[in-house]
């Protein structure tokens, strides 16, 4: 199984939308660094391959999407199986990198390669749907107080990935002095070394010559 990651770093919450290829039964992974307790909204599609007509599909008939989200140390956020488009979402528990992997349903053997695939992504990181949100809440809000409180939501979610930066460059100082303190106390070791290295010679090479009766 070939793994491709691509390394996305959000400074703020924005959607970002991309395709890449590849076969029916390859992997691919995205890498997402992200702060707790942030929603994040994916969308994806994918068309199929045609030979004969020597283009990609508008979809994939018969085909279906494995999505499976996991951070670094194993825990799996989401794991499901999803028609040739949908949307997921997961929720971020803590502060760091999260792997988004997928990978189609096809039951072809790797031997006979499958056809080649074309994923549309559209991975949305601090940030609800607003369409399909207003929909839902016609009834009982109107559209500007859904917006309103759509664009605090985003001000908080700008706030959250300020604190979980500075906490990363204070991590990041923290590392940084202990490494200059190792540093300079192994060049004060080295400097002793040498300096014991130097007494030692000198002492030998004055016995040396007193033996040899030569000072």
């Amino acid at each position: 199984m070939q793994m491709l990651a691509f390394l996305l770093c959000f400074g703020f919450p924005f959607s970002t939308a991309f395709y890449f290829h590849a076969g029916e039964r390859e992997e691919k992974c995205l890498i997402e660094d992200i702060p707790s307790d942030t929603l994040v909204t994916g969308t994806f599609k994918i068309q199929q391959w045609d030979t004969g007509r020597h283009m990609f599909l508008e979809s994939a008939p018969g085909l279906g999407m494995f999505v499976t989200i996991t951070t670094y140390n194993d825990e799996v956020i989401l794991s499901k199986l999803y028609g040739p488009q949908g949307t997921f979402y997961f929720t971020s528990h803590s502060p760091g990198e999260h792997i988004i992997c997928l990978e189609s349903n096809s039951t072809k053997l790797v031997s006979f390669g499958g056809s080649r695939l074309r994923i549309h992504l559209d991975i949305r990181v601090g940030e609800h749907d607003l369409d399909s949100a207003i929909a839902q809440a016609k009834d009982k809000v109107n559209e500007l107080t859904f917006e309103l409180e759509h664009l605090i939501e985003q001000i908080e979610q700008i706030v959250k990935e300020q604190n979980y930066q500075r906490d990363r460059e204070e991590n990041f100082r923290m590392i940084s002095e202990d490494t200059n303190s190792n540093v300079l106390w192994w060049a004060f070791a080295q400097i002793l070394i040498f300096i014991s290295v130097g007494i030692f010679q000198m002492k030998y090479l004055k016995d040396f010559f007193i033996a040899k009766k030569l000072v």
